[in-house]
């Protein structure tokens, strides 16, 4: 008989740091089970971070799923590679057509449907990925995912409190094929009730099986493209047919003798590197680690940096400014001068030109070290759905603005502005930790308040990744988890900060995985770390 317990936290619990030579750190454990599976048939990170990707799309749902975009930097034992697979706008997409559809008035996309979703890039980065690092055949990557889809998995305990919410939302619900794949019994899973996607399994049995091309001009890009012509859509096959994921150059930013590696816009990642740039300028270690005066600099950071990061960030080849331009030290310096260290303040943007997402690490005994992220963008994306593959799709296209001269204008081929990051850290030109914190704009918040945890102050990963956090959201306004000491918050409220102590840590806070290189990976090995904010696990052997 099934025991029905409670699964309230009602204790403070901490998890430990994971010490092994092959890790896999993830927001679910079937999935870091899946990437040591991989690493114990002979594969390497990369076969381990693929498989433990495709898992996480059937069982983290509320986050990500076959519909997801995608970015990866990676170590592969000489030197780091990003990738984007970030989605890009059907070929029918301009302001005109949003416009003739939803009115004049319209300034974005839609928020759910089909015209809220870009063509997806996850699924080409697992194939790229597989191509140029992988070791074990692309097929065998997607079995245990297949497994999981077909047999089903117990709904854990985070992830249903984010199904159940995501099931209230009408606009969710009422999109095609949503409710017959997540809501089966006419209702969110329970904690712990079996949730099953045979037509998950189905999908990837042939990704598996053509590496990639059943969705990308095969069966699975034809029935997308049928069920957005029947639903209001304008995806096409053809749209799908010419997408490619692109190997990109990470930019860094030195920061404490280590140097902080991002992927270049059109996401946000340089937003951590700018506050980390602006940071330098202050002796951060010489303050307490959990006083207002460490915090209030790093929020005031943190702030300058997305001033200037929503003004120009849109795809690099839009921008008015560079990415370089922005990480000038002369303009950073300039930016850090306007920070009052008794004062909040409602920064706007600087002049550069005068100089619901999933996150996962693996490592392996041979230095090879991957840093992924995937993503829906909001709870269970655009809600769209297509049943008979189970393809779950994002709503990056509510990403882009309709503005004309904005550089994050839509148009056909372009990719929207991006929040998903993952981040990866230097030494001397070797690796240090591959890391990143799920959570849309408080991706490079958490980047900054764990790396400042273990740079300045020496703590562990999971002692950085477990501390309290706050998030920055708009002018004077601050979220800060219920854990922060009453004297922090009672001083960054004495320096105007507009406080909200609250509980939800799922999207508020970000929740991480970390993977730190001890030494030499076939001896030392690695120190890895889970959020406890999430379902996740850190698993080594």
């Amino acid at each position: 008989m099934t025991q029905h317990f409670s699964y309230d936290t009602p204790y403070t619990s901490q998890r430990l740091p994971v010490f092994a030579r092959n890790i896999v750190s993830t927001s679910h454990p079937l999935a870091a089970q899946a990437g040591l599976r991989m690493l114990a048939q002979g594969g390497n990170a990369v076969d381990a971070a693929v498989a433990a990707a495709a898992v996480m799309t059937v069982v983290e749902p509320c986050s990500n799923g076959l519909g997801s975009d995608s970015f990866c930097i990676l170590w592969d034992g000489k030197k780091l590679h990003g990738l984007n697979a970030s989605g890009r706008a059907p070929a029918a997409w301009t302001p005109e057509y949003f416009r003739r559809k939803y009115g004049d008035d319209r300034n974005s996309p839609p928020v759910r449907g089909w015209d809220a979703v870009t063509i997806p890039g996850a699924v080409s980065s697992w194939v790229a990925l597989s191509e140029k690092f992988g070791k074990l055949p692309f097929a065998d990557l997607m079995e245990p995912a297949i497994e999981v889809a077909e047999r089903g998995y117990a709904v854990p305990v985070v992830i249903q409190q984010k199904w159940v919410a995501a099931s209230q939302v009408a606009d969710i619900v009422k999109q095609p094929g949503f409710a017959e794949v997540f809501l089966p019994r006419g209702r969110a899973p329970h904690v712990g009730e079996q949730h099953r996607m045979p037509g998950a399994a189905k999908a990837l049995r042939a990704i598996g099986a053509t590496k990639g091309a059943a969705f990308y001009g095969g069966e699975i890009a034809e029935a997308l493209a049928r069920a957005a012509a029947e639903q209001g859509g304008a995806a096409t096959v053809a749209d799908f047919a010419a997408y490619k994921p692109e190997w990109v150059e990470p930019l860094g930013q030195a920061y404490r003798g280590h140097t902080l590696h991002e992927i270049p816009p059109n996401g946000q990642g340089i937003a951590a590197l700018i506050t980390l740039g602006i940071l330098e300028n202050f002796d951060i270690a010489g303050l307490k680690v959990d006083s207002a005066e460490s915090q209030h600099l790093q929020i005031e950071a943190m702030k300058l940096a997305f001033a200037d990061v929503y003004r120009y960030v849109a795809e690099r080849d839009c921008m008015e400014v560079t990415p370089e331009q922005m990480l000038d030290p002369a303009y950073l310096k300039s930016r850090a001068a306007l920070i009052d260290p008794k004062k909040a303040q409602d920064f706007g943007a600087g002049n550069p030109v005068k100089g619901g997402t999933i996150y996962l690490t693996a490592a392996d005994a041979s230095g090879m070290m991957v840093s992924f992220i995937q993503s829906n963008y909001m709870g269970f994306g655009s809600g769209v759905v297509l049943p008979e593959y189970g393809v779950s799709l994002q709503n990056r296209g509510h990403g882009f603005n309709l503005q004309a001269g904005s550089a994050n204008v839509v148009a056909p081929g372009k990719r929207p502005f991006h929040t998903i990051i993952p981040a990866f850290l230097t030494k001397d030109g070797q690796p240090v930790m591959s890391y990143g914190v799920m959570g849309a704009n408080m991706q490079p918040q958490g980047h900054v308040q764990t790396l400042v945890r273990m740079l300045d102050y020496q703590q562990n990963p999971q002692a950085a990744c477990d501390a309290p956090r706050w998030r920055y959201n708009a002018g004077l306004e601050l979220n800060v988890e219920a854990a922060m000491p009453a004297a922090t918050v009672q001083g960054l409220v004495e320096r105007g900060h507009q406080l909200e102590v609250i509980n939800d840590s799922y999207q508020d806070f970000g929740a991480g995985q970390f993977i730190w290189r001890l030494g030499d990976p076939a001896v030392e090995g690695y120190v890895a770390a889970s959020d406890a904010r999430r379902d996740g696990l850190a698993a080594g052997w």
